[in-house]
């Protein structure tokens, strides 16, 4: 006599006397062409369980009415890792979401995913967010800030990964997998020798509630592993690259909870994603391969599916991914470098992204404007370090001329130069200079060596040989008697103009004119063939020697003290030596 046992609509029959093991019953929806498995269990009652055969297929595309985010408010989130620096790449991303939030009217979303307990550092985020916000990059919810869709930190949110896990769990969409390390390694070592994908097995996918309550019992450690459909595909209609679809064979059960009961990192990010309501995930095309998992995880939990989007990577000139060999590749290293960040923000929108003309210069308020994801390149961006710095240069030049000349007056101060941030010198010394200053570091530089006096290693130089031998001793003659009458330094008192009526006058005096005037007094007074304008040099010289403005660290000759050298140069020594060998008195 036989008694009928009905497991999802497919009839089974059993005798008297056996024991039927139902398991979790997967939804009719998911079974296929099902097939039996059975197994003896340890106290000789039979095991039957169901063994669907799973097909899937998903569509995650612009015009899926299952992705019903259009009527929702625009939400983006940028989630760094604490493990380190804000990397350019990822402060790239960071600007993209941004940019997109505020021309769509939405938020924007800042997370820290700090799961890796081991590398996460409270420094590194503190360093993160001091970044973003001297971009200029404010978020609307966040650390620091809150919001209601907190807590923002994913160290902070796992109950809410166990409570979905848990719920995976009891809707048989995951399992308990007791395999062990060495298994799974055996795993992969029989799928490499048949030239086969890594995956796993499925050798607990089947287990019965028996079998698991045996290893349960045991205390063996077990992960959760997500049910991964084994036949079918997933499409995503990318805003970025367009269709891009896998094939679910390539993929196997994956581990969502680790057997420590720490959530894996495609888990943890697609809970927080849905549960912060967010609409568009914008991020590097490294994390494409993410999406199917991800993908599979909202289905699942029957979350409606975000927007994606995978911008391209960031590469060094020799097409390989910028890393530190290429130079500074984090935003701390470039403010540090003396970069604005309004010309960094504006350099990193252009990797990838223009607004439809030949257009490069972009305030922030600007970039938000003319913003739109169509017009986001897929191909990758090449980092060009001379073209950031002439960027910056040109938003040097767009700020006001006051709040230039006191951030270059704070910069030769805290460097060490001048013992003073502000005043006529530093007015005059960045119009002087300005020309030159691409960051503002530059100015540093400038600076030191407008007040330099490499006068001997100049005339050691074959060009400075030339100068030597076009008279240059008479012309010192000339302007030493000069600075010995007070005729000279009376002039300088006067400022550029008293210098150009002496300058003029002395010419005539020499019979001299031009080049064959003027770039012998560059070398006596300024120790030096080429530079700024002489006579604004020349000025600046004698003044910053009189008002004692500079440092005593700074090898700074005055004025004076030069003009009291060329008393004791031995011309004809000069002349008789090789330029190679001259030495320095």
């Amino acid at each position: 006599m036989m008694k009928m046992a009905t497991l999802a609509g497919i009839g089974i029959g059993v005798g008297y006397g056996t024991r039927v093991v139902v398991p979790e019953i997967i939804p009719q929806s998911r079974l296929l062409r099902p097939s039996l498995q059975i197994r003896k269990t340890s106290n000789n009652f039979i095991s039957i369980s169901v063994v669907p055969k799973r097909a899937f297929s998903i569509s995650a595309s612009i015009s899926d009415d299952s992705n019903s985010v259009n009527d929702r408010q625009v939400r983006v989130r940028f989630a760094p890792s604490p493990t380190g620096n804000l990397h350019v790449g990822g402060a790239r991303t960071a600007l993209f979401n941004y940019l997109y939030a505020r021309s769509k009217g939405g938020k924007f979303i800042l997370r820290i995913e700090d799961t890796d307990l081991e590398r996460s550092t409270k420094e590194s985020e503190e360093a993160v967010l001091r970044d973003l916000s001297w971009l200029g990059l404010a978020w609307d919810e966040g650390p620091g800030i809150g919001g209601d869709y907190g807590p923002y930190r994913q160290s902070e949110r796992n109950d809410l990964y166990k409570q979905y896990a848990e719920k995976l769990l009891q809707s048989g969409q995951v399992y308990r997998c007791f395999c062990s390390n060495e298994e799974l390694e055996q795993m992969k070592e029989i799928a490499k020798e048949k030239q086969l994908p890594p995956v796993y097995s499925g050798k607990w996918a089947t287990a019965t509630d028996e079998e698991v309550q045996e290893e349960l019992a045991k205390g063996t450690p077990y992960t959760f592993r997500f049910r991964v459909p084994k036949e079918g595909s997933l499409k995503i209609n990318d805003l970025i690259r367009g269709e891009v679809s896998w094939n679910l064979d390539t993929l196997g059960d994956f581990v969502v909870m680790r057997s420590n009961g720490q959530p894996v990192y495609n888990f943890c990010v697609t809970v927080d994603d849905a549960t912060m309501a967010i609409t568009h995930v914008i991020r590097a095309e490294e994390h494409l391969p993410n999406t199917l998992r991800q993908a599979l995880i909202y289905k699942a939990l029957g979350f409606p599916m975000p927007y994606f989007a995978h911008v391209s990577l960031i590469l060094a000139p020799d097409r390989s991914k910028l890393s530190k060999r290429h130079g500074a590749t984090s935003v701390g290293q470039y403010r540090e470098m003396g970069l604005l960040p309004q010309a960094i923000v504006n350099y990193l929108a252009l990797l990838g992204w223009s607004d439809g003309t030949n257009a490069e210069f972009f305030t922030l308020e600007q970039m938000v404007e003319k913003f739109s994801i169509e017009r986001v390149n897929k191909s990758g961006a090449i980092f060009d370090s001379v073209k950031l710095r002439w960027m910056n240069g040109q938003h040097l030049k767009a700020l006001p001329v006051d709040e230039l000349i006191k951030t270059v007056g704070e910069q030769w101060r805290s460097a060490g130069i001048l013992n003073e941030s502000e005043g006529l010198f530093i007015e005059d010394a960045y119009k002087l200079l300005e020309g030159g200053i691409d960051v503002i570091t530059d100015a540093e530089k400038l600076l030191t060596d407008l007040l330099s006096y490499p006068f001997h290693a100049t005339l050691s130089s074959p060009e400075g040989r030339e100068i030597l031998e076009d008279g240059l001793p008479v012309v010192a003659e000339s302007l030493l008697a000069a600075y010995d009458s007070g005729e000279l330094l009376a002039a300088l008192e006067e400022g550029k103009s008293g210098w150009q009526k002496w300058v003029k006058a002395f010419g005539k005096s020499l019979k001299r004119k031009g080049k064959s005037l003027f770039m012998p007094l560059r070398v006596l007074l300024t120790g030096k063939l080429h530079g700024p304008d002489m006579g604004e040099s020349i000025v600046l010289i004698y003044r910053a020697g009189t008002s004692g403005i500079v440092t005593p660290q700074v090898e700074f000759v005055p004025l004076e003290q030069r003009l009291d050298s060329l008393k004791q140069v031995n011309w004809e020594a000069f002349s008789k030596v090789e330029p190679a060998t001259v030495a320095s008195h």
